[in-house]
């Protein structure tokens, strides 16, 4: 070891190698490193541990001094400590940031314009603007096919229109009971099958006509898309998640 520095400044060669310090302790120890053979030295042994670290920080027993012994660089005890529990750390760190971004994308997608929409009769104050775009988006649309089923009674009416990427669709659904979940499948001239949109209905149902509740007498609008164009579509079906369909709709 050269120069004045003390221990710890030699030990942070690991830290650095694992690219786990911040830009204040990075330029330092860079600073340090410029002047230190012996860092230098530990530096290039240590290149390509990370993965290695990583895997010990999450296994029991991690970060004692046993650890060191299977390490072909043999650092000291204490630096391997201090590396394993940095690595178990930093990366039980990144896994509650990931945690974080998860539950605010599958807020953003819950919220987001492709989101299963159900117009609530019950709102006083009128539709909401999410429902609100599901609904205008079904009344602008002018191709609109529309067939009720025999057995179930269910009435479905899809609206589409050609996109760039494929078909925009947007189904009414009445007179159907619940609890149930639903899919809208586009299926393909070629058999293919797509699902554009997926929802819960409660027990009370929508589109109900002599329906008690005011929320279930009106239709439950579901919007989403497919990768295949209105041209390639044959139907549309509207399936629950224990396979049953509830209506089919010639394209």
């Amino acid at each position: 070891m050269q120069g004045s520095q003390g221990s710890n400044e030699h030990e942070t060669v690991g830290a650095y190698a694992l690219g786990i310090l911040d830009d204040a302790e990075a330029t330092a120890f860079e600073a340090h490193l410029a002047t230190c053979e012996w860092c230098a030295q530990q530096l290039d042994e240590l290149a390509g541990m990370e993965p290695m670290l990583a895997a010990l920080a999450d296994l029991p027993g991690s970060g004692t001094p046993a650890i060191g012994e299977s390490l072909s660089a043999k650092p000291s005890p204490r630096l391997v400590e201090r590396l394993v529990d940095d690595v178990g750390d930093r990366r039980a760190q990144k896994r509650r940031r990931s945690f974080y971004m998860i539950a605010a994308a599958a807020a953003l997608i819950i919220a987001g314009p492709l989101a299963v929409i159900a117009a609530n009769g019950g709102n006083s104050s009128g539709d909401t603007p999410a429902v609100a775009t599901a609904k205008t988006t079904f009344d602008t649309l002018s191709d609109k096919v529309s067939a009720t089923d025999k057995s179930t009674k269910v009435t479905a009416t899809v609206a589409m229109s050609k996109k760039d990427w494929g078909t925009l669709g947007v189904v009414e659904l009445k007179n159907v009971k619940g609890p149930l979940k639903c899919s809208l499948i586009a299926v393909g001239k070629n058999g293919e099958r797509e699902t554009m949109s997926s929802w819960s209905v409660p027990a009370w149902g929508y589109g109900i006509a002599n329906a008690t509740k005011a929320e279930a007498k009106a239709p439950l609008y579901a919007q989403g898309g497919a990768a295949l164009t209105p041209n390639e579509i044959d139907h549309f079906e509207v399936m629950t998640f224990d396979g049953k369909r509830l209506v089919e709709v010639d394209a």
